[in-house]
């Protein structure tokens, strides 16, 4: 399951760094808009959701008990948002690209606009993302946690420690770890 998120995820990230429409207005396109810096083919929103799901699925690795499941259920919620603007974002995209062909065309009519085939790649990876992640909310309790000697130092300090840096030097000395 950890390895459809993280893939999903990578796939929704890739196909949003993708042109997700295409066209042409006599000798404009848009990529050519594009090196102009008037991207109106990509959506950043779709990227910027991918990525939240990818983190999502590293911290679930390094994670424990409510924490995790918290992060799974934000990791779902990212996916949906993800599927949404996958849903709805061609259309404007669509606009968006005739209305800049004909700003920098300056002609009265755009040749063609069409969805590229990226947008079936995020729509999938969209469906994968929400599979995932909601499905990790309902097993992620029953998922093995890292050992808690990974853990930050607690505030309590064990019995026999040393007190100060002429006592740490003097049990090295007599070969303890005062470490340990």
């Amino acid at each position: 399951m950890l390895a459809l998120g993280l893939g999903s995820a990578g796939l929704g990230a890739w196909a949003a760094s993708k042109p997700w429409v295409s066209g042409r207005s006599g000798a404009v396109t848009g990529e050519s808009l594009a090196e102009m810096g008037t991207d109106v083919t990509r959506s950043p929103f779709a990227m910027s959701l991918a990525l939240v799901v990818l983190a999502c699925w590293a911290v679930v690795l390094v994670t424990r008990e409510w924490f995790r499941r918290l992060v799974t259920v934000l990791a779902t919620v990212a996916s949906i948002g993800y599927a949404l603007v996958v849903a709805l974002e061609p259309r404007n995209m669509l606009d968006g690209l005739s209305g800049a062909l004909l700003g920098a065309h300056g002609a009265e009519d755009v040749a063609s606009t069409d969805l590229t085939g990226w947008v079936v790649v995020a729509g999938v990876a969209a469906v994968a993302m929400i599979a995932t992640s909601a499905a990790a909310v309902l097993v992620v309790p029953r998922w093995p946690e890292m050992g808690t000697r990974y853990d930050a130092p607690g505030g309590a300090r064990p019995t026999g420690e040393v007190e100060n840096n002429l006592d740490m030097w003097k049990a090295l000395d007599e070969g303890h770890d005062p470490t340990a």
